[in-house]
């Protein structure tokens, strides 16, 4: 692989450093917003829905569409388009599906910091939102993917050891988010998101010149990748993961469940009225389209331009050395970095948002009740943000053996929480039949499904054991709810509620 010249990598360290003052400055302005587990969790009406827009795409591009699938399709070639496109098309059909639903009924119960607190009250359990936001501590297995996309970043392009380039991500993101909360993380993913937009559109216009033959472009990257290995253009991968239609389906499944992710529904937290919804749904799909189409191009050109990477994750930005001169890529590497940034601050936000106001305010209202509700949330604010530390350092110990995909991690780590909340989140909009009972068994019956097919290799393919987990979380919470209806009259029925 190319290496940039000395210059070049002291720009870019000389840029990441600045950028590591910006966000230290917006998560002090920010700081006065967090003060509140609403405002530290949502920061909810102090963003213009525009940037909040923006800041849904850039968390929901993370390391996995920026570095991961590059890496795929430079292993496995074209089959990873399927992916792609789910990343697009039928994740923003959920976006407009769930998001006005969502908004409107934490609105009608007086407003709610987190996807636990909203299951919470739907179903009327303390006990469902407690057990939910454990099961979202699954996010990090999702942080250590992004830690490891960072640390690969540093360690190609810079030569920082893979060790102190985990340590520096996690530092980094851990100062920005104690400081601002929610108001750091969406404004500086918002600016994140337009960045990696701009990197998206560039990668495929360099095609033209790395790739060549004019409008016909496409049709001589796939004539070469053919030259290479006639697998690589082949509509499914029998050695990979996009083996089969079923596989196909099971991703498209994935990518409209994946809305229903806890930092991604934070997003929707974050409008202060129902006419704002609509501008955020735009903003959010334009970017969309960009950030998680676009980059996987990338990973084709570098098994044509540099074939014999020994980590498949490092295509893009091998890729990036070959097709741009050295100032640009010193930029468009910063903007790869802001890609792993924008996730990686949502889920410690949505981690430690959920422990400050799912478990500690939960349990400790049984026990102090001559405490006041202010003070009550001002101790949840400072439990969520002194658990920054743990968790940090929990995904610090966790980062420092490479995991074999980073694409893999990280669906392994998010399917697990999708399987849990799909049947009753989904149902919680559209069946008012269902109750505590029911949603509980659920989350129990998707989870455990779930790890039970992966860890015991019963299906071992990601995306088809994240479906049967969640199709059998979902028809499990139906027959519950039906069972505790019928014979136990005092199980609390979630009423109804208007979509």
């Amino acid at each position: 692989m190319s290496t940039l010249p000395t210059w070049t990598i002291g720009l870019i360290v000389a840029l990441l450093v600045g950028y590591f003052f910006v966000v230290s400055y917006i998560g002090k302005r920010g700081s006065r917003h967090s003060k509140t587990m609403t405002g530290f969790a949502t920061a909810r009406g102090k963003v213009s829905p525009w940037l909040v827009g923006a800041s849904f795409a850039a968390t929901f591009a993370s390391a996995n569409l920026y570095l991961g699938l590059p890496g795929l399709a430079y292993q496995y070639g074209i089959s990873v388009l399927w992916y792609t496109l789910g990343s697009f098309g039928t994740a923003w059909l959920g976006l407009l599906l769930f998001a006005k639903t969502f908004w409107k009924y934490q609105k009608q119960k007086g407003g709610v910091s987190t996807l636990p607190e909203w299951l919470g009250k739907r179903y009327n359990s303390k006990t469902l939102q407690i057990l939910v936001s454990i099961l979202l501590l699954f996010n990090i297995y999702y942080i250590v993917g992004q830690n490891v996309g960072l640390a690969t970043i540093f360690e190609t392009i810079i030569g920082i050891p893979y060790e102190w380039g985990v340590v520096s991500g996690v530092a980094i993101t851990i100062v920005y988010i104690g400081m601002g909360g929610a108001f750091a993380q969406i404004i500086t993913d918002a600016f994140q998101g337009v960045l990696m937009s701009v990197t998206s559109v560039l990668i495929i216009v360099s095609l033209f010149w790395t790739i060549g033959g004019g409008f016909q472009v496409f049709n001589r990257m796939f004539d070469q990748l053919a030259a290479i290995d006639p697998s690589l253009v082949s509509t499914f991968s029998p050695d990979g993961p996009y083996d089969s239609v079923t596989t196909v389906l099971a991703i498209q499944f994935l990518m409209i469940s994946f809305v229903l992710m806890p930092q991604l529904l934070n997003k929707i937290l974050a409008i202060e009225t129902e006419e704002e919804l609509r501008p955020f749904v735009i903003s959010s799909g334009v970017h969309l389209f960009f950030i998680s189409y676009l980059p996987v191009f990338g990973g084709f050109a570098a098994k044509i331009l540099v074939p014999g990477l020994t980590e498949a994750d490092q295509a893009l930005p091998a890729y990036l050395i070959e097709a741009f001169p050295p100032v640009l890529v010193a930029f468009m590497i910063v903007g790869v970095i802001s890609a792993v940034l924008s996730s990686t601050d949502s889920l410690y936000l949505s981690i430690t948002s959920s422990i400050g106001n799912d478990i500690y305010l939960p349990l400790v209202q049984k026990k102090q009740s001559s405490l006041s509700p202010a003070n009550y949330d001002q101790r949840a604010v400072v439990i969520a943000k002194s658990s920054l530390i743990i968790v940090g350092a929990a995904s610090l110990y966790l980062s420092i053996n490479r995991p074999e995909s980073l694409a893999m991690l990280i669906q392994f780590s998010f399917s697990a929480i999708i399987s849990g909340v799909f049947g009753p989140v989904l149902l919680g909009y559209f069946w008012n039949k269902g109750n505590r009972t029911g949603a509980i068994v659920s989350v129990l019956t998707g989870s455990l499904s779930y790890l039970s097919f992966t860890q015991f290799h019963l299906l071992p393919n990601l995306y088809i054991a994240l479906f049967v987990s969640s199709a059998l979380g979902f028809v499990s919470m139906l027959a519950t709810s039906y069972l505790a209806a019928a014979f136990g009259p005092k199980v609390g029925i979630a009423g109804k509620h208007s979509a």
